[in-house]
């Protein structure tokens, strides 16, 4: 065996015994075990979506604030997800959170949408995503107004807008 090859196994072990020491967790790309019911291979989401969109809901992008289409929006009806138009937030539940991106304090239905932890930046946060086809929409947080207290931040282009 090449000394080399030993510096290597030996630097991959120490790693692995420190990262589960201090509970780093590497981001998973969608929930573990988890099957969607909506799937399509990647060429397929790229010829569906727009650039904006496939970077938001299949890389788990970010849109600016206040430079997205429904960040101020107070029109009423109903927002679908922009990969698979299954319905996952009513404007009803919409408000103005001074973020820059549209939110809400609850999805249309508990089961429209599916959460995860993310670690993708300085800590844990809780990442949202279709329930139907795993789209990521945003991030929920604990500092929304009540009934519930949570504030789902959603980026725009992950969205579809259907007036009432």
């Amino acid at each position: 065996m090449h000394r080399r090859t030993v510096l290597k196994a030996g630097a991959l072990l120490g790693l692995g015994i420190l990262t589960n020491a201090v509970k780093i967790q590497p981001v998973q790309a969608k929930e573990p075990g988890k099957m969607f019911e909506i799937t399509k291979t990647d060429a397929e989401w790229q010829a569906l979506l727009t650039p904006a969109q496939y970077r938001v809901l299949r890389k788990d992008g970010t849109e600016p604030p206040f430079q997205n289409q429904y960040y101020a929006s107070t029109a009423k009806g109903v927002y679908h997800c922009a990969g698979c138009d299954l319905p996952l937030f009513s404007s009803d539940a919409k408000y103005e959170s001074g973020t820059g991106w549209p939110s809400f304090w609850q999805p249309i239905s508990e089961s429209a949408v599916g959460r995860k932890s993310d670690w993708s930046l300085l800590g844990k946060r809780t990442e949202v995503h279709c329930s139907r086809c795993g789209g990521h929409q945003g991030h929920v947080f604990p500092d929304g107004p009540k009934p519930t207290g949570l504030r789902y931040c959603i980026n725009s282009a992950a969205l579809h807008f259907k007036p009432a």
